[in-house]
């Protein structure tokens, strides 16, 4: 099957190292390293990285959204145009080499307007064929409501494909409590924390609640990211921890993307769900240990998942 990935906010990325991170004072960086970025980007990156195929449709313009489609293009990929040309934003990160710690600025993108939504929605549904899943990833433009993937789901259901959403913010909230149809919720603990009112202190805990979201119809298939404990899945059929091998991690951009893009390309394949999740387990494994957003590789993926431990919950 053909994964369609969607970025309505991408970014060119900026990843840079200072010696410490200090208020009042200039610091001086490395050399930047510049990568594209944004949610569904980074899902196709990935997956082009594991040796799979996927269709990017992003909103780009401007000169640093031609520099964005260029890298894009440098890498293998052929991003395709959402019909949305406003000029295209940034994102940096910089990481404090006394602590190991890093800070990650992200820049707004530019508001969208009712026909720019029209237009996306458009050139999307354009692009889905039967047995398409659907990966729209990343952070929403001001000015295109939270509910805008949500009223696609049916649509993308008629011409035969599958949503996955792996999103934040109020666009999840919508998500989890709308009973929309999708395939697959993912977000991390911190979100479900939101979701829930409660802090998570434990895998157990953390499962509980991914059943809680699955179980009032989130979705068919919920996923909730345990940071290094791994990924706590809940099918339906099968609830429990995908655990990852221990790693030494220096960036955790694109850890999640990663993830993304190795459980869809193993959904596509044929693959269950939750070895499927055991796949993304190890990409996510992979893209920590890269610098800046170089996303997940396919030899330290393939030897990962060997390592990925599954127990049931």
């Amino acid at each position: 099957m053909s994964i369609l990935t969607v970025t309505v906010n991408p970014a060119l990325d900026l990843s840079t190292e200072a010696p410490a991170v200090v208020p009042d004072r200039k610091l001086r960086c490395s050399e930047p390293l510049v990568h594209p970025g944004g949610g569904g980007v980074n899902v196709s990156r990935a997956i082009h990285n594991l040796g799979g195929r996927s269709r990017a449709l992003l909103a780009f313009g401007g000169p640093t959204g031609q520099a964005l489609v260029d890298l894009i293009r440098a890498e293998g990929l052929t991003p395709e145009p959402l019909g949305v040309a406003h000029p295209t934003r940034q994102s940096v990160s910089v990481r404090d080499a006394a602590t190991g710690l890093q800070y990650r600025f992200m820049l707004p993108g530019p508001p969208w307007s009712d026909l720019d939504a029209d237009a996306a929605r458009a050139a999307l549904l354009a692009a889905v064929k039967p047995g398409a899943l659907v990966i729209p990833s990343g952070s929403l433009p001001p000015g295109l409501g939270v509910e805008f993937f949500l009223d696609l789901v049916p649509l993308i259901a008629a011409k035969g494909g599958r949503m996955i959403l792996d999103t934040s913010g109020d666009a999840l909230i919508q998500a989890a409590r709308a009973k929309a149809g999708l395939h697959v919720l993912r977000m991390d603990t911190v979100e479900a924390e939101e979701l829930c009112g409660r802090h998570l202190t434990s895998v157990e805990e953390i499962a509980e609640v991914t059943s809680d979201i699955r179980n009032a119809g989130a979705a068919e298939i919920v996923m909730v990211a345990a940071g290094a404990d791994g990924n706590v899945i809940d099918t339906g059929d099968w609830r429990g921890l995908c655990r990852p091998p221990v790693v030494v991690a220096h960036s955790k951009i694109g850890a999640g993307d990663s993830f993304v893009g190795a459980f869809a390309m193993a959904l596509a394949r044929g693959d269950d769900p939750v070895t499927a999740c055991a796949w993304g387990t190890a990409a996510a494994a992979s893209a920590v240990r890269e610098v800046g957003t170089r996303l997940c590789q396919k030899a330290d993926t393939e030897r990962f998942f060997g390592q990925v431990t599954r127990t049931a919950l």
